[in-house]
């Protein structure tokens, strides 16, 4: 085996990206106090030409050097917007019928395993505080909870890793069906 260099990546210009089919998920991330959490999340929707993330409460903004540390540059191509209330946002996505998640560890929750994606449907993912999740109030007004199984001793994920995990899954299951 050869690591690839760079030039045989086939990376997608800013313009390409804009350009591209995107994968049909927007992420929600709500009061989340660090930039490179923030920056993680933007580079792993990147990589999955997600839709859209929306940054809401305390949740930093582009452009920032911090966040950029680890987003390198994927705030550039992902396109993003700021409100300051998450509720109003996953009420306003959900008048446009596309289905809201929260990532959360709740009652009756769905186990990410079992979590079966719809054809054709449009799904919003809320990611909550490093510290207190998904807010209550989000979560009761959300289609639905998905729930990352976790094994040790430790109950909790940094948000960037539980994006990626959860991204990682919709998208496979998006585009393999599995």
């Amino acid at each position: 085996m050869r690591k690839l260099e760079n030039s045989e990546l086939d990376r997608k210009s800013i313009a390409d990206f804009k350009q591209s089919e995107k994968t049909p998920i927007i992420l929600i991330l709500d009061d989340i106090r660090s930039l490179h959490n923030i920056g993680s999340v933007f580079r792993t929707a990147d990589a999955f030409l997600i839709e859209k993330i929306y940054l809401c409460g305390i949740t930093a903004t582009p452009p920032n050097k911090e966040i950029h540390k680890t987003a390198l540059g994927a705030t550039e191509t992902v396109a993003w917007e700021h409100s300051k209330d998450v509720l109003e946002v996953i009420q306003n996505l959900k008048a446009e019928k596309i289905t809201v998640l929260a990532i959360e560890q709740v009652e009756n929750a769905i186990f990410l395993q079992d979590f079966t994606i719809e054809k054709n449907k449009k799904y919003a993912l809320v990611f909550g505080n490093e510290v207190f999740g998904v807010s209550q109030e989000a979560v009761a007004i959300c289609d639905g909870c998905i729930e990352i199984p976790q094994l040790g001793t430790k109950h909790s994920l940094n948000i960037s890793v539980s994006a990626g995990i959860v991204v990682w899954d919709f998208f496979k299951k998006m585009k393999w069906n599995l």
